[in-house]
C-alpha cells in the first residue's frame, strides 16, 4: 500500500509554505508598527489651579419712575433676555390724575366746540354786515384759546400715560439674575436698583502667585477640568487667555481666560484649570503601549530577546511629536527605551 505524506502531495506542500512565506513578509511591518522608541522631550510645565467663573459684565436694571413694586417675573438666577419685562412699578397718585385730566378734557373739549360754532357764526354776520369786526376778532380768541387748553390736556396726559409705561422695568442686557433687592410691595424710587444682571460673556478668573507673572501672556492655552470639584484630574475642555492684569494685587497675577460653556456655570464657581509655568523636558508615550495590573501600571520594555515588564508612573495627558494623543510618564522609563505593545 502506498503511504501518504502528513502534508500530502508534494504540491501541497510547496504551496504551503509559499503561503507561510508570504504571511510572514506582511506581519513583519506590523510587528514593526508595535513597537516605540521613547525619547525626551520639552512639554508644558502645567500647573494646576481653581479658576472663578466671572461675568464680564454687570448691568443694573433700574426703576425709571417712583412708586409700589407690583409684581416681579424673575427671581435669583433667571435668565432673561434683552427687553424683558421683570417688574412692574405702579403710582397710585398718577391714576388718579389720569381721572382727573379725563373729566377736564371732556369740559374743555365742549367749550372748544361750543367756542368753534360761536366763531363760525359771528364769521356768517359778519358777511352778512350784522357783526362787527372786534365781535368777530373776539370769538375767534376765545375759540383758539380754548382748543390750545384742550390740546394742553390731552399732553399732560400724554405724559401721565408715558410715566404709567416707564413703570415697566425691562432687561437691559441678555444674561443671568445675580441679586434682586426688592421684593412685591417694595416703595422704589427714580434710579434705584431692582435687580443686577450677569451677562452671559463669561470668563475664568485666574489668580496666581506673582512668579509666574514672567510665564503668563495673551493666547496661552488653558485646560479646564470637571464641572463640580469631584477630585477628577482630567481636562474636559480647553481655552485661551484673553487678558493678564498688569498690576498685581496681594502678591497675584490677575488673568483671565475664555472658554465654551460657561454660560451654564454659576457665577462664582469654582472650577479645577491646568496653565502652563513654562517648559520642561519629559517623555510621552502613546497610551496603547501602558496597561494596569495588580493596581499598578506597566510598559513592557524590550530586553535582548525578550521583553521585561517595568512598573512607570503616568501623569497628565499630552500630545506626541507626531500631534497624537499621548500620556506623560513621570518615572520608569528612560530615553532610549524601547516599549513592546502588550
Amino acid at each position: 500500500m502506498k503511504q501518504h505524506s502528513p502534508h500530502g502531495t508534494p504540491q501541497r506542500g510547496a504551496a504551503l509554505f509559499a503561503l507561510l512565506a508570504v504571511l510572514s513578509a506582511v506581519a513583519a511591518p506590523s510587528r514593526a508598527a508595535d513597537t516605540f522608541d521613547v525619547g525626551a522631550r520639552e512639554i508644558d510645565d502645567l500647573k494646576a489651579v481653581y479658576a472663578t467663573v466671572r461675568s464680564t459684565d454687570e448691568v443694573a436694571a433700574r426703576v425709571r419712575t417712583g412708586g409700589t413694586v407690583a409684581s416681579l417675573s424673575i427671581q435669583r438666577g433667571s435668565e432673561v433676555k434683552t427687553g424683558d419685562v421683570i417688574a412692574t412699578v405702579t403710582d397710585q397718585k398718577l391714576a388718579l390724575r389720569i381721572k382727573s385730566l379725563d373729566a377736564q378734557i371732556v369740559g374743555l373739549r365742549s367749550r372748544a366746540e361750543t367756542a368753534k360754532a360761536e366763531a363760525a357764526r359771528q364769521e356768517q354776520l359778519a358777511q352778512r354786515g350784522f357783526a362787527a369786526g372786534a365781535k368777530l376778532d373776539e370769538a375767534r380768541a376765545v375759540s383758539e384759546v380754548a382748543a390750545n387748553a384742550l390740546k394742553s390736556a390731552e399732553a399732560e396726559r400724554s405724559v401721565l400715560m408715558k410715566q404709567v409705561e416707564e413703570g415697566e422695568v425691562l432687561a437691559p442686557a441678555q444674561g443671568r439674575v445675580l441679586t434682586l433687592p426688592v421684593t412685591v410691595g417694595a416703595v422704589v424710587m427714580p434710579g434705584e436698583t431692582i435687580a443686577k444682571i450677569a451677562a452671559n460673556a463669561y470668563v475664568l478668573r485666574l489668580e496666581l502667585p506673582e512668579r509666574h507673572a514672567r510665564f503668563m501672556k495673551k493666547g496661552d492655552p488653558v485646560l479646564v477640568g470637571g464641572r463640580e470639584l469631584s477630585g477628577d484630574d482630567l481636562p474636559t475642555a480647553k481655552g485661551t487667555i484673553t487678558l493678564v492684569y498688569p498690576e498685581l494685587q496681594d502678591g497675584r497675577v490677575i488673568a483671565d481666560a475664555a472658554a465654551d460653556g460657561l454660560g451654564k456655570y454659576f457665577v462664582g464657581e469654582r472650577v479645577l484649570t491646568w496653565i502652563s509655568a513654562g517648559k520642561r523636558p519629559s517623555i510621552v508615550v502613546p497610551p496603547a503601549f501602558l496597561f494596569r495590573r495588580f493596581g499598578l501600571d506597566y510598559a513592557r520594555v524590550a530586553h535582548g530577546d525578550g521583553a521585561v515588564d517595568v512598573v512607570v508612573q503616568p501623569g497628565h495627558r499630552a500630545l506626541l511629536d507626531g500631534g497624537g494623543e499621548g500620556v506623560e510618564v513621570l518615572a520608569g522609563l528612560n530615553p532610549g527605551d524601547r516599549l513592546v505593545r502588550p
